[in-house]
């Protein structure tokens, strides 16, 4: 037994007896996989979803883009299961009035030496008793525990006959201020499903920001690819121009000084496309990175944008609408709301606290007794009976826990009322704000077509001019250079109008819809009611 004892001190759990084998338990795990709810994965309405290709290029349109990256994302894979989670703590809330069934079994056995009082000789003394009971208690909503059983004790000595006992037992507790009443008791319920309704619109708006990642890279690298050919263009415009510079220079029409501008301007176009390729091969990089499929090979292929940039470019008429869409859709918005009301919910706890503990209790019971276990049931129908009513009173001195819990609950209900109504006035900033973008990149649209024109006519005298010996190599680099800068600037308009009319969508919250795209918490709806059983 010392032995025994001794080896608690001797590290018991470095032993190699009691290390487990670990990695066989986590594959009996793995091998129960989580399915996440289809209605938390985001769907188009009509198209069917999108599949990635196997090989080749990639030749994609915006919206298969976008489809691409809702069913394929890892970021928006690990966010798909937060929802999964917090729904099972509204399960583990609502098992706390699930009944419960119990048992027990208990035997003893004693032997001893007694001395008799009356004559002080010794005697031995031999028992075995046993004991064993069943039955089912729950809590209800209501503040009541409920409690059924039945038990049955046998006792056996050499200084006494056998005896056997029977019971049926049931028993009532009732609270009569503290814990009184569903409003109180199922609040951490309610909680919970606030909790997974909450969640799924953290969801969506993780979902709407990453369409509206991808739609933004999208056009960010088509861009990319339509600077890439202005530069291409524009550099060959700059050689043939050096060359003929160099040519009029070897006839002895233009002076040796001439040369280097031209070839400054041929350089210097050169290192732009240097950067044009590598900005397009990094926003090539940002896109597949959102698109997320297997990534072995991913990052090697070559990606086409198939979506053109230009849009019908319409002024902002229905702001206040916007204002009232984004007030209805923002999921930000909508889950500060239901924090809200977990706060609100608290404080029905917190001040049910502050009252004292005062429960009603009821104790009935039938019993038997005899000599055998046949009999002693049923001498249940007996006169035999026990009983019991009572009440329990017990109350804090000062409470200053319950008070401190009511007056922080108070005060969190507060801050969370103030928080709504701070992003609210920042969700009508942020709408204010993209429109405001939207008005600008729609008007640099025709301002910036304007200035290229101007530039065109501009570069055409210049080159007029050149001809006819009136200008230089140098202003003639000049004009192109703006021209370049100017059709540069109104591509660049094109595709800022785009992306801002994006930023617009996803500060309303209208994204989703706007794209076909459904999923959980939909249209202000209980997002619960789409997947929850």
């Amino acid at each position: 037994m010392w032995a025994f004892l001794m080896s608690g001190c001797m590290m018991p759990d470095r032993r190699p007896v009691f290390t487990p084998d670990f990695d066989v338990h986590i594959a009996d795990v793995d091998a129960d996989p989580v399915a996440v709810p289809d209605a938390l994965q985001p769907r188009p309405a009509s198209l069917p979803a999108a599949e990635f290709p196997k090989d080749g290029p990639l030749d994609l349109s915006v919206e298969q883009a976008v489809m691409l990256s809702l069913a394929n994302n890892r970021d928006l894979r690990v966010r798909q299961l937060g929802p999964v989670i917090a729904g099972t703590f509204e399960q583990i809330e609502r098992g706390a009035f699930d009944p419960e069934i119990f048992g027990e079994f208990e035997y003893a056995e004693e032997e001893a030496s007694e001395t008799a009082r009356s004559t002080g000789t010794q005697f031995s003394v031999k028992g075995h008793d046993a004991f064993a009971a069943a039955g089912v208690r729950q809590q209800l909503p209501s503040g009541t525990r409920v409690e059924a059983s039945v038990s049955h004790e046998r006792s056996i000595s050499n200084r006494a006959p056998e005896q056997q006992i029977a019971r049926l037992g049931v028993s009532v507790t009732q609270s009569l201020l503290r814990g009184f009443g569903p409003a109180v008791n199922l609040v951490s319920v309610r909680q919970a499903e606030l909790d997974t309704a909450a969640s799924v619109y953290e969801l969506r708006g993780f979902t709407e920001a990453l369409a509206a990642d991808t739609e933004i890279a999208y056009w960010n690298m088509a861009l990319a690819r339509k600077e890439i050919a202005i530069y291409e263009q524009s550099l060959a415009v700059a050689r043939q121009q050096r060359d003929e510079v160099e040519q009029r220079i070897e006839v002895g029409v233009l002076p040796e000084i001439e040369a280097p501008a031209a070839r400054a301007e041929v350089a210097r176009r050169e290192q732009a496309l240097i950067d044009a390729r590598s900005h397009l091969e990094e926003r090539r990089l940002r896109l597949l990175r959102l698109l997320d499929p297997d990534p072995e090979g991913l990052l090697d292929r070559a990606v086409n944008t198939a979506s053109e940039p230009s849009v019908s470019a319409v002024p902002i008429t229905d702001l206040a609408d916007r204002l009232r869409l984004a007030e209805q859709l923002r999921a930000d918005l909508n889950e500060a709301r239901l924090r809200l009301t977990q706060n609100r919910l608290e404080t029905i706890v917190t001040r049910n606290g502050l009252l004292p503990l005062l429960d009603l209790f009821v104790v009935l019971g039938k019993t038997g007794f005899a000599d055998t276990f046949p009999d002693a049931f049923r001498e249940l129908d007996g006169d035999t009976y026990d009983a019991a009513v009572g009440i329990r009173l017990s109350r804090y001195v000062g409470n200053r826990a319950a008070k401190a819990r009511d007056l922080a609950a108070r005060a969190s209900r507060l801050q969370s009322a103030e928080a709504v109504e701070n992003l609210r006035q920042l969700v009508r900033l942020d709408v204010r704000l993209a429109a405001n973008e939207v008005e600008r990149a729609r008007k640099q649209i025709s301002a910036s077509r304007v200035t290229r024109e101007l530039e065109e006519q501009t570069l055409r005298a210049e080159k007029e001019m050149y001809d006819v010996g009136t200008s230089t190599a140098l202003l003639v680099a000049q004009a192109q250079r703006d021209l370049l800068l100017s059709q540069i600037a109104e591509v660049r308009a094109v595709v800022n109008y785009r992306i801002a009319l994006v930023r617009l969508h996803l500060a309303e919250g209208s994204l989703l819809e706007r794209r076909g795209v459904k999923m959980a918490g939909d249209l202000h709806r209980d997002p619960r009611q789409a997947w929850m059983p």
